[in-house]
């Protein structure tokens, strides 16, 4: 169902209709009625203040020409029983069912917002975040409304709202809901753009019908496309039954490949090769809340200092314009006093930045933080920024950027082609081409970064790089020398277990006599060798599972199934070795901060804990060689990380 905006409806003085006046008549001293919502097929939304309880809700009227139709008002009459059986977070509940003077009526929560309908059209694609939440949440539901044996059958963007604040999706009008088993007949209903193959056919339908329009809405807020378009409600309904989907990635390639490869699962046409229930479906997203916890201040200040630090630099560059040319001419004409003074000056200025980015980091391990979760926060807040400029600006690449870009190159290139020319056939036309090629390229390249700038967030996206690769790590072990570690700072970042396990040891560790840790000396080396494997296992595995996504499943209709599936099998096998690898190590950690544990409460002994750490070195050796014997899938994956795509000898049979 539409439902208009309402600001604007609150702002826009019309006449109330004729339905709205007697409809307000009857339900007088009951309901006190404001505004309508809106309309959709099976009735009219207004929204109204319920007297006795004194909250607002919305009443759902069954149109008193359609309510006279045979059948129709049983059929409304069962939307509001339907759903008035469910009681889950993210169902939009049911108050009342009561029909008064031949209205037919039913109540439930005003929930505060819009559809993800009017979200897409009015700001675009959601991001991943924003996409995976909402998929859960209405995975959540409708595993709930199946759980009772109710089968949704419309579900649609506009049939799910956003709650505002809190942005909670919830699943709204069961007005063509069944339940499970019942006889549908062979009426074809639903949208036809979000509407399962079965149901198009006018066939039974079960949960998985709802999985396959889920998988629509999903790849429909991911990517701002729907899987098939047509002019007609018919040739789109002929699509669904006949043609395969696009892969999301295709379309919405910055989709994590574990989700859309879900998404993909949902959309095939056979149910049984679907996901089985909607709890499946939420559990091959992947955790959730992670994303979702705030910030905790100093990881807040620091990305606010790294943020500012242009600022640092500029100064600094400032500085340098004036203390280089008079450290140049005291060289040259000055006095040793001079050249030595100046050449602190433009020392100090030249290595200020550094020494400040050096000291922000300090402080920011000092207070139990790690490298990885500076690159979680900046990814966090990244993504944020992203999602507030594109719904200040819309697109971030717009027909003004291509020209511009398309300026750039044909100044640089022409810049590349005059000068050589510049050197060995040296005109004034020569100069003038050169000139000008180059003016155009350097002033494109800095239009383009001013307009990046304020389209995206360009530099946390560039900080969100460095913090991630080896230069961000470099620095934060360069600023963390002579640092010993502390406990994890508590709350607000996510950490790997065997990483919280590794700090806690090392804390136990460093709280233990100076002769026991003199007997132990071996123990903090071992700890963060296991810490630092189950890191890598853990990134390999989920490398590897990134891989399957996008290698597909073993879909035997699909070109290239026997090789598809031969890889397949290799990378499952490594994938399951990595997580076995991968507990071995954390269950090491963890028998490790057991014996300090127990050293502290005076029952371990020095033995029993030295020969855990013999065991844990031994495993550590052994994650060391995990990929030997597996040339192939490491051949895959090392051309995965280079290209940043898989390539099979079948995929371009598959896409012939």
């Amino acid at each position: 169902m539409r439902r208009p905006n309402v600001v604007a409806m609150a702002t826009r003085s019309e006449h109330p209709s004729a339905e709205f006046v007697s409809f307000q008549a009857a339900v007088a001293g009951r309901y006190s009625l404001e505004r309508e919502l809106g309309r959709g097929g099976m009735g009219v939304v207004f929204l109204a203040r319920e007297v006795a309880l004194d909250r607002m809700v919305a009443l759902k009227l069954l149109p008193v020409e359609m309510a006279s139709r045979p059948g129709v008002k049983e059929r409304f009459l069962r939307e509001a029983r339907t759903a008035a059986r469910l009681s889950h977070p993210n169902i939009v509940p049911i108050h009342a069912v009561d029909e008064v003077d031949g209205f037919v009526f039913f109540a439930m929560a005003h929930v505060e917002g819009g559809t993800l309908g009017e979200r897409i059209r009015e700001r675009g694609p959601l991001s991943p975040r924003e996409g995976v939440r909402m998929l859960r949440e209405v995975a959540w539901a409708l595993a709930h409304a199946h759980l009772h044996g109710v089968v949704h059958r419309d579900v649609k963007p506009d049939n799910i709202l956003l709650e505002s604040g809190s942005g909670r999706a919830l699943v709204s009008d069961f007005g063509i809901a069944i339940l499970a088993g019942a006889d549908a007949g062979a009426e074809v209903v639903g949208t036809a753009e979000f509407i399962s193959p079965e149901q198009a056919r006018g066939g039974d339908v079960d949960a998985r019908s709802d999985l396959y329009s889920l998988g629509c809405v999903a790849y429909h807020a991911l990517s701002g496309r729907v899987p098939f378009d047509g002019e007609t409600p018919a040739a789109i309904l002929g699509k669904h039954l006949s043609r395969p989907a696009a892969p999301l990635l295709s379309v919405a390639p910055h989709v994590p490949a574990a989700v859309a490869a879900a998404v993909d699962r949902c959309l095939r046409k056979e149910p049984e090769r679907r996901f089985a229930a909607a709890e499946a479906l939420a559990e091959a997203l992947g955790p959730e809340g992670e994303a979702e916890r705030e910030l905790p201040v100093p990881l807040r200040v620091f990305i606010k200092q790294i943020r500012e630090w242009e600022t640092t630099v500029a100064w600094s560059a400032l500085g340098l314009l004036f203390a280089v040319p008079a450290l140049v001419f005291s060289i040259i004409r000055g006095p040793a006093d001079a050249v030595a003074l100046f050449g602190t000056v433009v020392a100090a200025l030249a290595g200020l930045p550094l020494a400040k980015l050096l000291r922000d980091a300090r402080r920011l391990l000092r207070a139990g933080f790690t490298a990885d979760d500076v690159a979680a926060a900046f990814a966090q807040d990244v993504q944020l920024k992203d999602e507030e400029f594109r719904f200040q600006v819309g697109k971030r690449t717009t027909l003004v950027d291509t020209v511009v870009r398309w300026l750039k190159r044909l100044g640089y290139a022409g810049v590349a082609v005059s000068l050589p020319l510049v050197w060995t056939m040296p005109s004034p036309e020569v100069w003038s081409a050169f000139s000008w090629s180059f003016l155009t390229g350097l002033s494109s390249s800095v239009l383009l970064e001013i307009r990046a700038r304020t389209r995206s967030d360009v530099l946390g996206e560039r900080w969100l790089k460095l913090w991630k690769g080896w230069v961000g790590k470099g620095l934060l072990r360069l600023s963390g020398i002579g640092l010993k570690r502390v406990a994890p700072a508590a709350g607000g970042v996510h950490r790997a277990t065997e990483v919280a396990l590794g700090l806690a040891a090392d804390r136990l560790f460093e709280e233990l006599p100076r002769e026991t840790r003199k007997a132990l000396k071996g123990l903090p080396e071992t700890v963060r060798a296991l810490e630092d494997d189950a890191r890598a296992m853990r990134r390999q595995v989920e490398e590897l599972d990134g891989v399957l996504a996008e290698i597909g499943d073993d879909d035997p209709a699909r070109a290239g199934a026997e090789e598809r599936a031969r890889v397949r099998a290799g990378m499952v096998a490594t994938r399951d070795e990595a997580r076995e690898k991968l507990h071995q190590a954390v269950k090491a950690l963890e028998t490790i901060r057991l014996g300090l544990l127990l050293m502290h409460g005076g029952s371990g002994t020095v033995e029993s804990l030295t020969l855990d750490l013999k065991s844990a070195q031994e495993i550590s050796e052994e994650m060391a060689n995990l990929l030997e014997g597996h040339r192939e899938v490491e051949r895959l994956l090392h051309e995965r990380r280079r290209t940043g795509v898989i390539a099979l000898g079948a995929r371009a049979e598959e896409e012939a």
